[in-house]
């Protein structure tokens, strides 16, 4: 049931296109599942992000974080464990599979994982990840209850997963303005993935919370500047984040509406630097590559927002267009040979190239 399932999905994810990049096969499978192992032990080079308070905080990544140590960062090891999930779900017979099980049985333990959760408790560590590793983390979850039925992973993950979510629950009433940013604390990707969450897995109460806030962070918001993006170190557009929750909250009608006040030339194919891929002029500088992420992530906002529309919606093309333009130039540095890159586009070209919309 589950290839029937795997081989429909990947047939009618995507639309048709003359770019055989821009639709997962069970080969670029493969590259993007050797990507993500390639990390997943890899314990340094290393970029902790933690507050110490004490000399018994100087910890190894491992020591600090017994499940999510490699990747070079805790958010990027998370998101790894989902590309490998994801994909495992995707493609549960292919030759990579039974190797990506053995890694996640020996990843996704009980001991590991109670481990991760009980890192939040010290006071010092409750915004740890705030809210990018946060919404991975609900990513995961949601990923690893497709293996429910055959694997422990979703039970033994429930503990961080029941911590992340008391603790988006405590800040978000607390985040008066929105966090507008081309890279990791943009709020508007993280109460997409809170939002998908919640619908999930029926969580009212954060749905609420996720709804009220963006209505209160973006509805009013107009003629949004597109001339400004994107910034040099981009993996993301704070525009395009930000309707892609608006589109997941609002009614169909009353999204059109508001896309229409929003980007109000977005119909006539002007949209500022926001429809034209962007190229990177390192892969080798870890900063420089986010803008092989900006393309991937457009991508999926721009499919995400173009999915609500009418397909008589002109606005409509144009944003799938862009979409094809970016996911392509995206795809061209997955794989550039550097961990600087490949630590974590893996995980943004399975997004973009299995997501639902």
């Amino acid at each position: 049931m589950r290839t029937f399932i795997c081989a429909l999905f990947t047939a009618v994810l995507l639309p048709a296109a003359s770019f055989a990049e821009v639709v997962m096969t069970e080969p670029l499978a493969g590259k993007l599942v050797k990507l993500a192992l390639g990390g997943i032990h890899k314990e340094y080079p290393n970029k902790p992000g933690l507050v110490m308070t004490g000399p018994e905080d100087v910890l190894s990544p491992k020591e600090l974080h017994p499940v999510f140590y490699g990747h070079f960062d805790w958010h990027s090891s998370v998101h790894g464990h989902w590309t490998l999930a994801r994909l495992l779900g995707l493609y549960p017979e292919a030759t990579w599979a039974a190797e990506v099980r053995e890694v996640l049985d020996g990843q996704l333990t009980e001991k590991g994982l109670k481990a991760e959760a009980a890192y939040f408790e010290k006071p010092a560590n409750k915004s740890f990840e705030r809210m990018y590793g946060w919404a991975w983390a609900l990513r995961l979850a949601i990923e690893l209850r497709v293996h429910g039925e055959d694997e422990p992973w979703s039970e033994h993950f429930a503990p961080l997963e029941k911590k992340i979510v008391v603790l988006a629950k405590a800040y978000l009433p607390k985040l008066t303005w929105p966090i507008r940013t081309g890279v990791h604390p943009d709020a508007g990707w993280a109460l997409g993935q809170f939002w998908d969450y919640s619908q999930e897995v029926g969580d009212a109460e954060l749905a609420a919370l996720v709804r009220t806030k963006a209505r209160e962070f973006y509805l009013g918001d107009k003629d949004y500047p597109v001339r400004y993006e994107p910034s040099g170190n981009d993996f993301f557009s704070s525009g395009l984040n930000e309707a892609d929750v608006m589109r997941r909250i609002l009614p169909a009608a009353e999204f059109s509406q508001w896309l229409d006040g929003f980007f109000p030339k977005l119909g006539e194919g002007k949209l500022g630097n926001l429809l034209d891929p962007v190229s990177v002029s390192d892969v080798t500088d870890g900063h420089l590559i986010h803008l092989a992420g900006l393309n991937l992530s457009r991508g999926w906002t721009m499919r995400g927002i173009a999915a609500v529309l009418p397909k008589a919606d002109p606005r409509r093309k144009v944003l799938e267009d862009s979409a094809i333009r970016h996911i392509t130039a995206g795809m061209k540095d997955v794989e550039s040979g550097h961990y600087e890159g490949e630590h974590w586009l893996g995980s943004f070209a399975t997004y973009v190239l299995t997501s639902k919309y």
